[in-house]
């Protein structure tokens, strides 16, 4: 909790106090600053201070809009604590539209806590940890799926941590995959230090796609009015929910080299023996069909149609009987529901 000023590495923001903000994490080859951009709102009134953070991935879109929308849209004149919102982490990989940063191909979210001593991605990653991160008490982690793939809105959270799981489930996703996540990623090193931390999978990289930010919008919402960081009842329950273990899940792969023809999107439900998608050679002589192993939901799949055996093509998680029902109810009130 904070019932006073925020703090950073060369500069402060009261209560009360707006501040838009390019903080420096690095330096070029010609020796000028790298510089993330920072908002931090900070409220009249005491509250928890939580972190919104998008782009560690530098072609990572959806989460920037998101963070930028909480930051510069919604009103603040009841804020109770402070926000951090962090839209590009990782500016040159934004800069480049590349995926991790150019400086030896390095990955910023296995770089956490970072490590003022080290190499340039924990450099960076220590500057933000340690200014933007530690002060915390909770954060939200934006990223989409790799290019060539598209994932459906879901939360990724260590359900063994007790504050983790309370962010997780405030968000108000169907589905929580339930992980630690990978040594160095921002979620699992901030939980660690005790700023329990959620990532928020959505989508695909290289583009705004309107209708996951506006979903995670309602989940930003839905966790700050948890916390009472607005004074509002909007925590939202999604109707139904699956927190997904590891071996309720897999990355179906491609047996064939060829090309793709999904029979399925993002979101579906699909049945064991169902047919996914099918592969198949030029000639379309050679046709392999892709069947589910099991009843479940699609919640990634590759959105580039083309693939060499061993290719990751669908992320399957299993669903039980009475998560199938509460997932087609669902599905049919909203086919029912009208149009806006």
């Amino acid at each position: 909790m904070t019932d006073g000023a925020f703090t950073y590495n060369g500069g402060r923001v009261d209560p009360g106090e707006r501040v838009n903000f390019r903080f420096s994490v690095s330096e070029t080859y010609l020796g000028d600053p790298v510089r993330i951009p920072v908002t931090i709102v900070n409220g009249e009134q005491p509250g928890p201070t939580v972190f919104l953070s998008a782009a560690s991935h530098g072609d990572e879109l959806n989460g920037i809009e998101v963070v930028r929308e909480v930051a510069h849209e919604w009103s603040h004149a009841n804020l109770n604590g402070t926000l951090v919102c962090m839209p590009v982490l990782n500016v040159p990989g934004f800069v480049t539209q590349e995926r991790y940063l150019p400086v030896y191909d390095r990955d910023l979210n296995r770089s956490f806590p970072g490590n003022e001593g080290s190499t340039s991605a924990k450099r960076m990653a220590d500057q933000i940890f340690r200014n933007f991160i530690e002060p915390c008490d909770l954060g939200l982690d934006f990223h989409t799926s790799t290019r060539g793939r598209t994932n459906m809105l879901h939360v990724r959270a260590d359900m063994a941590d007790e504050d983790v799981v309370r962010v997780a489930r405030a968000f108000g996703a169907n589905v929580i995959i339930d992980s630690e996540g990978a040594s160095g990623t921002l979620r699992r090193e901030a939980s660690e230090t005790g700023v329990p931390t959620i990532t928020v999978e959505m989508g695909e990289a290289h583009r705004f796609q309107r209708h996951l930010i506006d979903r995670a919008l309602d989940g930003v919402e839905s966790v700050l009015a948890d916390f009472r960081v607005y004074p509002t009842d909007a925590v939202r329950w999604p109707g139904w929910r699956t927190i997904v273990t590891s071996d309720q899940k897999t990355w179906i792969r491609a047996d064939d080299g060829g090309l793709v023809e999904m029979r399925h999107t993002r979101g579906d439900l699909v049945h064991e023996g169902e047919v996914i998608c099918t592969i198949s050679n030029p000639f379309k002589t050679d046709v392999l069909e892709v069947e589910a192993p099991f009843t479940g939901l699609l919640v990634g799949m590759l959105e580039n149609p083309v693939v060499y055996p061993g290719n990751p093509i669908v992320h399957l998680v299993e669903l039980d009987a009475a998560t199938q029902r509460a997932y087609e109810r669902d599905r049919a009130e909203r086919s029912r529901a009208p149009r806006p």
